[in-house]
């Protein structure tokens, strides 16, 4: 009985948080059951037929947490997800809510769960999922989450309280993560990158792992990939970066369109763009290969995925193009900069920088993110949030100078009236945001009538 009426309070409570268009229901129903029942969330995970799969990591949760729904879905199998990102318990917990039937009982076959990091602990020990992937430890909201050995440790404490028979999916291009699957007491399934052609040989300064976590020796990287990731050793033989299980390789990239690589003897073709998401691909892949999918459907189904909302989201507004990217963090941010600059030619760009409670009140790293990049490359660039204009201080040192960058404009709509009036008729305009400044923007396109709102996409 307990049981049941969380269930059907926490599905009222979503009704009606979407009826009043005053959210998704994303979050709350979850927090209004287990008011109810503490533990609704564990009585709903035993009811998954085949179990659940938690995804954890600094970037590319949402993304990769899709992609794997998307392939479980095409072979046939019901998933229930947190396809919103609400990615703490309470938003795992509501999309479950989601799901249930009228008896409070879920008949759905898997759970694909998004958890935030420091939240990785109590999902594990509420879900008890068959995997569970770690992407990658960079540094991003030191006000809620401490230096990186901090957050490092308590997913390692996580994993070692996996159900005996879960595995541990983990991405050995991370120093970080690789010290982590090296202390657990069953080996993980690896993945990485290994294709030196899309790798750089130095680390970019704002690189958060350079030493190691053996001896405190300066790793010596032969390859980076994105961030600290890449192909890294310990000088003194300490440590080194374990031998991947499944490896990418030849990997091509187009921009923002599509990414294509090689992986297990089939070519993996996404519509995403961006060396980022090779590993949010490749850790998909992993996933589906640990739980016994085919290669080549794999391969096929990946062909025909679409992005979530506001990763790399792509919409018309008055014979514009959109390209929607959240960039939350200095790794993050540099990665899209890189992609849209160097690969796809982007001229035009809305920046968006919130300083809330889901970005981080701490906002200093932007001075990490290398803004000089688009000098001399970028025809308008609009500051907006409501840090628009310690954003503006930061271009200005960048060396982005009017007409380049357009006054600070905190407003969301005016920022993008500011956007779309420099942006040609026919081209690309890049809105590269944090989390809830991505949020304000969304909703003034979803009022504008240019984008659907995010609990429909």
């Amino acid at each position: 009985m307990r049981r049941t009426a969380a269930v059907w309070a926490g599905k009222a409570t979503g009704a009606l948080a979407r009826i009043s268009r005053l959210g998704g229901g994303t979050t709350l129903p979850g927090d209004v059951a287990r008011a109810i029942d503490p533990d609704v969330l564990r009585k709903m995970s035993r009811d998954l037929k085949h179990g659940a799969i938690v995804i954890t990591g600094t970037n590319g949760k949402t993304t990769t947490a899709r992609l794997i729904s998307w392939l479980l879905e095409g072979a046939g199998h019901s998933v229930v997800s947190n396809r919103a990102g609400a990615n703490l318990i309470f938003g795992a917990t509501a999309a479950a809510l989601e799901k249930a039937g009228a008896n409070g009982k879920l008949k759905v076959d898997w759970g694909v769960f998004e958890i935030d990091e420091a939240s990785l602990e109590r999902a594990v020990d509420e879900i008890q999922p068959r995997a569970a992937i770690v992407l990658n430890l960079f540094r991003d909201q030191l006000d809620r989450y401490g230096e990186l050995e901090t957050i490092a440790k308590r997913i390692e404490a996580a994993l070692k309280r996996l159900p005996a028979d879960s595995r541990a999916v983990l991405n050995a291009d991370d120093p970080r993560v690789a010290e982590i699957g090296l202390n657990l007491d069953r080996p993980p399934l690896w993945f990485g990158l290994d294709d030196t052609s899309v790798a750089t040989r130095e680390l970019p300064h704002a690189a958060d792992a350079r030493t190691c976590p053996r001896c405190g020796a300066s790793l010596v990287f032969d390859a980076v990939y994105v961030g600290h990731d890449g192909v890294y050793r310990c000088p003194n033989g300490d440590f080194a970066r374990p031998v991947p299980d499944l490896a990418a390789t030849h990997i091509d990239l187009n921009g923002f369109e599509s990414l294509a690589m090689g992986v297990s003897g089939v070519r993996i073709e996404l519509p995403l763009g961006g060396l980022y998401n090779c590993y949010n691909a490749l850790a998909a892949f992993a996933a589906g290969d640990a739980l016994g999918l085919d290669p080549a459907f794999i391969a096929e189904r990946l062909r025909t995925f679409r992005a979530a909302f506001g990763r790399q989201e792509r919409l018309e507004a008055q014979g514009r193009r959109l390209n929607l990217v959240l960039s939350k963090n200095p790794a993050g941010f540099n990665e899209t900069l890189r992609t849209a600059v160097d690969l796809a030619g982007g001229r035009n760009f809305l920046i968006g920088l919130n300083d809330r409670r889901a970005d981080g009140t701490d906002v200093s790293w932007i001075w990490d993110v290398d803004f000089e990049r688009l000098r001399g490359r970028a025809q308008v660039v609009v500051p907006a949030g409501n840090r628009a204009d310690d954003l503006a201080v930061r271009l200005k040192y960048a060396g982005l100078t009017a007409p380049i960058a357009t006054p600070p404009e905190p407003d969301p709509a005016l920022a993008l009236d500011a956007l779309i009036r420099a942006t040609p008729e026919g081209e690309t305009a890049h809105v590269l945001c944090t989390y809830t400044a991505m949020l304000d923007l969304r909703a003034e396109l979803v009022r504008r009538g240019w984008a659907k709102p995010y609990w429909e996409t």
